[in-house]
């Protein structure tokens, strides 16, 4: 177990973790620090799940964890019913484990039931008996997977005061949803369609489900953690005094503004040297995602230049020694007559020659994953953004 507090006169001190510190935790935990020879389904389950609202990026995220990692250890059992893209954390897509949708899906509700009731169009729909608008919803989702344009239509039919949006928008928070394939498939493509979750993977939602575990699961992936992180991470409010019953089976350290972070007793917490490679994150990644103070990895000219983006559309991140150090993209062309795809690295400040030197091996190596048919692989770093 974690030593946590040591004794100065009478009173118990609380030990300091580090940014540093922080940092190498969090990496370990999720499985950034070395390639692991593990099942994806494993690593998923590990995670709590990938953020995945775009169809193929998280499959770099797959790539960047898991050793010897092809786009078919992620396709077939997606494609298989062992792993589903559903709403969940944040009211975002994330791809988790079927076992894990049923378990966690119950668990946000009521951050899905918040921010569907804050939903302007929703509230156009006061008076309507919204139970019977999730029936309906269900029956035809049940009788074949559907567009949410094609849902909202069908709905408006039978609810005709009701706009097809706001409709198809009371189902997709209320009624747990999939994105059935071949959306999410490598190198397929299709429509988004919805099943509901217990239709297509033949089983019900956990009747037990449990903030609590899931609370301990961030841990074990994310942590060590404040209860502010919590919230952000899940979505869920007024978390303080659910992990106050989880207290005595926790480690408690303070970060170096004084807050208490929690953490698991045997979790493991690798020292603030422990070496961290050059990794290439995708758009969405979690680890930048789920903390509230996010300066455990991100650094503040990265999180200047994720908050300047006006599209929803980010770009992917290169850490170096842990930290956030430039943004990259995949710019598929023309080279000399043929088709090449070349990895640009736009770095937030200089890298020296060894870390340019590590960046370039680890892009080199996501472009033979990401565009294994090109004719030609280039990696370019460019000059640092603002320089």
């Amino acid at each position: 177990m974690a030593q946590t507090t040591f004794l100065r006169g009478d009173s118990a001190v609380t030990r300091v973790l580090g940014v540093r510190e922080l940092n190498r935790a969090t990496l370990e935990r999720q499985l950034l620090l070395r390639p692991h020879d593990l099942p994806v389904t494993e690593v998923v389950e590990r995670l709590v799940g990938m953020q995945a609202q775009t169809p193929h990026s998280w499959y770099a995220g797959l790539w960047a964890r898991i050793e010897g990692f092809r786009p078919e250890h992620a396709s077939e059992p997606l494609a298989g019913r062992e792993l589903v893209r559903v709403a969940l954390m944040r009211s975002t897509i994330h791809l988790v484990t079927a076992a894990d949708c049923l378990a966690l899906r119950p668990v946000v509700q009521p951050a899905m039931d918040r921010w569907l009731y804050a939903n302007r169009d929703v509230r156009s729909l006061d008076g309507l008996d919204l139970a019977k608008v999730v029936a309906a919803g269900r029956e035809l989702l049940d009788e074949r997977p559907r567009t949410t344009g094609e849902l909202g239509a069908l709905l408006h039919e039978r609810f005709p005061e009701g706009r097809p949006a706001a409709l198809a928008r009371v189902v997709r928070d209320l009624v747990p949803l999939v994105q059935v394939p071949p959306r999410g498939i490598w190198g397929a493509s299709g429509q988004t369609r919805h099943a509901t979750a217990e239709t297509w993977l033949g089983r019900p939602l956990d009747p037990a489900p449990s903030v609590e575990r899931a609370i301990l699961r961030y841990l074990a992936a994310f942590g060590p953690a404040t209860v502010q992180d919590v919230q952000t991470w899940s979505g869920l409010t007024r978390l303080g005094e659910v992990i106050d019953r989880l207290r005595p089976g926790l480690a408690v350290f303070r970060d170096e503004r004084g807050r208490e972070l929690f953490d698991l007793p045997d979790a493991p917490r690798p020292g603030a040297d422990a070496p961290a490679p050059a990794r290439f994150l995708y758009d969405f990644d979690n680890l930048l995602l789920s903390h509230a103070d996010r300066s455990r990895v991100l650094t503040e000219a990265c999180a200047r230049t994720r908050s300047g983006i006006k599209n929803g559309v980010l770009p992917g991140t290169v850490l170096v020694d842990g930290f956030t150090a430039a943004t990259w993209r995949i710019d598929r062309g023309k080279d000399r007559g043929k088709e090449g795809a070349v990895l640009e690295v736009r770095p937030f400040a200089a890298l020296s020659r060894r870390d340019a030197e590590a960046v370039e091996e680890e892009g080199a190596r996501l472009l033979h994953f990401a565009a294994a048919g090109a004719a030609a692989h280039d990696v370019r770093i460019l000059p640092p953004i603002g320089g």
